[in-house]
């Protein structure tokens, strides 16, 4: 029986094999890799992963893709956790000695920046991260200072991981066919992230980006002094795309 992609659930299947292909090519599975397939969906991506993989895990909300997937796979070859990947431990997943986890993942549109910050709160226990997702989300992960993308999800994500987008797939790859572009992101964790608590960087910068027309010096009124600015190497007159992770650590540490 065909399932009907839910809405709801952000739900559009990838089905072109040159495009699965290449992605798995991206991947580069090893037989005894520790992989985590975020929204296996109809399993076209977990299929392929298998020829490679002994076995792997999948997190999948939906649960008549939950019933399909249990009847499709061998539960030795396939673990799957019934649940939300937002709400999901994933550091939970056991591990071999000297190992790490593997993520990857069509994620939901509707969801992917909330999915994206609770992915780096494992970011330690992860070596590499291959997802799908909304050409231009992709694009404002890997912004440099400087250029109209960049904002908050740039600094956030750039301080936690290297990320680099791989290519673009067209919507014809998917079924139904999205109303925009998609674009696979490698994401891979920094070994030493610059030194500073992640919700006062998250603060600095939520606060710099929500009125990214003004100059830093006006978005950080209350928060610091101009001369705090200039302390962490900002000239106050440059507007919050044009300041550097560095910098913004380094607001965040005088406070």
């Amino acid at each position: 029986m065909k399932h009907v992609a839910r809405k709801r659930f952000g739900q559009n299947f990838l089905h072109d094999k040159y495009v699965l292909a290449s992605i798995t090519e991206a991947i580069a599975p090893a037989p005894d890799d520790t992989l985590v397939e975020i929204g296996p969906g109809l399993g076209a991506m977990t299929e392929q992963l298998l020829r490679t993989l002994k076995m792997m895990h999948v997190v999948e909300l939906d649960r008549d893709l939950v019933a399909r997937l249990e009847k499709t796979y061998n539960p030795a070859k396939l673990t799957i956790h019934a649940g939300d990947a937002l709400k999901f431990d994933f550091g939970a997943i056991p591990v071999s000695a000297g190992q790490k986890l593997r993520i990857v993942g069509n994620l939901p549109y509707n969801i992917s920046s909330p999915l994206l910050f609770h992915l780096a709160t494992f970011a330690p226990q992860v070596q590499d991260q291959h997802f799908m997702l909304q050409k231009e989300v992709v694009e404002r992960m890997v912004a440099p200072p400087g250029s109209k993308t960049y904002g908050r999800l740039s600094v956030m994500l750039q301080w936690r991981y290297d990320m680099t987008l791989l290519f673009v797939v067209p919507p014809e790859a998917f079924d139904p066919p999205p109303k925009v572009e998609s674009a696979i992101v490698r994401m891979i964790p920094v070994a030493q992230p610059l030194a500073c608590d992640g919700p006062t960087l998250e603060a600095v910068v939520l606060k710099a980006f929500s009125q990214r027309r003004k100059v830093i010096r006006n978005c950080l009124a209350g928060m610091f002094t101009e001369a705090q600015i200039v302390a962490a190497g900002i000239d106050p007159t440059d507007r919050p795309e044009m300041v550097g992770l560095a910098q913004y650590v380094a607001l965040a540490n005088l406070l």
